[in-house]
């Protein structure tokens, strides 16, 4: 027989994978007559809910997956010796797994993670994930999952993010107040939720300043750095270029730079560079580069400790699942033709 997984049972019931899982899981977001049915065809349709990985975990291994995009990016690299900080002090091992931004890579890894020996599962979405099925199905089978950073909301144990909206906003207003009014925003992601919230802040922040909002300001960006640059090139050769750029994550901030230099503009005062990065080379670059920085180590720290509470089975209050520690605006240079 065809082994029935949660997305049979959504197909057949006309639900999402995401509904079938809470019910499943007897989650109170799911009303009586919604869970009857699904666990009526779960056991009609001989429904199991990975009992092999439900057993293995019946006895604990003292080892937490973290499955990350990549840890060239300095906020991930900031964010493992977190929670590798709080895990070492509670006697756990951490397993890092990188999807290298594949979703199908991410698919892979959670297959075989709900299949092994791990007690829980900390994870940031790549940039392709736009639906949670394949994560629902490790919560369905009882793994504890905690997200931070790139999260799906309402799935899992918890979330543990930052104040991208508000950092968005004050970022775009300081090149506001620098004089700035043609401001492009580098996207690296139409799916990732910190991607649409930073959007929206930076959005908010040209309305309240009496600016348009125009689509050609918008660029959307890829996992490859030389087609970066050259689609960054390119809006800087345009007759209506940009006198200010946010790039949303520190991958575009190198072929930003690169760009700039190639049209000869010169920085700040040409055009004006800031970006959402954890670089410690931002001080140092030429000019100095005003960034939004992550806590990354602590939302690590955050997110180990609340996946390892969980793991121990200890009360968990309800405002303790979405944990959200503020950015920083450190201004620099790049922004600024005079600073003290």
């Amino acid at each position: 027989m065809k082994n029935i997984s949660m997305k049979h049972l959504a197909k057949a019931l006309n639900l999402s994978t995401a509904t079938i899982s809470k019910a499943l899981s007897d989650s109170y977001d799911i009303s009586d007559e919604t869970k009857q049915r699904v666990l009526k065809l779960a056991r009609e349709l001989r429904y199991i809910p990975h009992a092999q990985a439900s057993s293995l975990r019946g006895k604990k291994s003292k080892t937490i997956a973290m499955v990350i995009p990549e840890v060239a990016d300095s906020y991930f690299a900031q964010a493992i010796n977190g929670v590798e900080k709080i895990a070492y002090a509670d006697g756990f091992h951490v397993l890092i797994y990188l999807t290298h931004e594949q979703l199908e890579r991410e698919k892979a890894i959670l297959k075989e993670l709900l299949n092994g020996r791990i007690d829980g599962l900390l994870i940031s979405v790549t940039r392709q994930s736009e639906e949670a099925y394949h994560i629902n199905e490790l919560v369905a089978a009882g793994l504890p999952v905690v997200f931070f950073d790139r999260i799906f909301e309402n799935i899992g144990r918890g979330e543990v993010t930052t104040n991208d909206y508000r950092a968005s906003y004050l970022l775009t207003e300081h090149l506001i107040q620098q004089g700035c009014r043609n401001i492009d925003f580098l996207l690296f992601s139409n799916a990732l939720s910190i991607i649409k919230t930073r959007l929206e802040g930076y959005k908010q922040a040209l309305l309240d300043y009496g600016l348009i909002f125009n689509t050609e300001n918008l660029i959307v960006c890829s996992n490859h750095d030389q087609e970066n640059e050259r689609l960054i090139q390119y809006r800087l050769g345009h007759k209506n270029r940009p006198d200010a750029i946010i790039a949303s994550v520190e991958k575009l901030v190198i072929c930003t730079y690169h760009a700039c230099a190639l049209k000869h503009l010169s920085i700040p005062e040409t055009i004006k560079i800031a970006a959402f990065a954890n670089l410690p080379t931002a001080s140092i670059l030429q000019p100095p580069m005003t960034t939004i920085t992550q806590p990354a180590f602590e939302m690590g720290q955050a997110a180990a400790s609340l996946l390892i509470k969980t793991i121990k089975g200890k009360s968990v209050d309800p405002a303790e699942t979405k944990v959200i520690i503020p950015s920083k605006l450190d201004l620099r240079k790049s922004t600024m033709l005079y600073t003290t």
